[in-house]
């Protein structure tokens, strides 16, 4: 999710997909992308960099399916797969591996997460107090 700051800087690069317009309610309202997403109870920004960490294929099939069951914009019920390929074009080419066969993005080799780097941290700190301070197996 983007923060304040990336908010202030310019908006996001799902910006042009999430605020593009899906259509209008039965009220005459513009709904977004982002109101649609969050009307059917997912996480915008998320759901957007899901989408555009797909294929191409992929991501026109996964929105097609969350289009065709969002029905506050009448005009989705009939045309949603051409609404979706629309909508699917905004979204930011460089973003994921639109092309690639895989979703999911690797580590580059020889790196590790800050995650184990933290408990061995931790690990380190508590072995250092407990031979300093000592313990007198009472607990105490």
């Amino acid at each position: 999710m983007p923060t304040m700051d990336d908010m202030r800087q310019g908006g996001t690069p799902f910006d042009p997909f999430l605020y593009a317009a899906v259509g209008e309610d039965r009220n005459g309202n513009t709904v977004t992308v982002l109101s649609t997403l969050a009307r059917l109870g997912l996480e915008p920004w998320e759901a957007a960099a899901e989408l555009a960490g797909l294929t191409q294929a992929e991501a026109r099939s996964r929105l097609d399916g969350l289009l065709a069951r969002f029905r506050d914009v009448p005009a989705l019920v009939q045309d949603h797969a051409a609404i979706s390929q629309r909508l699917i074009d905004l979204l930011p080419k460089t973003a994921g591996l639109r092309a690639g066969r895989a979703t999911e993005r690797l580590m580059p080799a020889g790196r590790i997460g800050i995650g184990p780097v933290l408990a061995i941290g931790v690990l380190i700190l508590y072995l250092i107090q407990t031979l300093f301070l000592g313990s007198d197996g009472a607990g105490n």
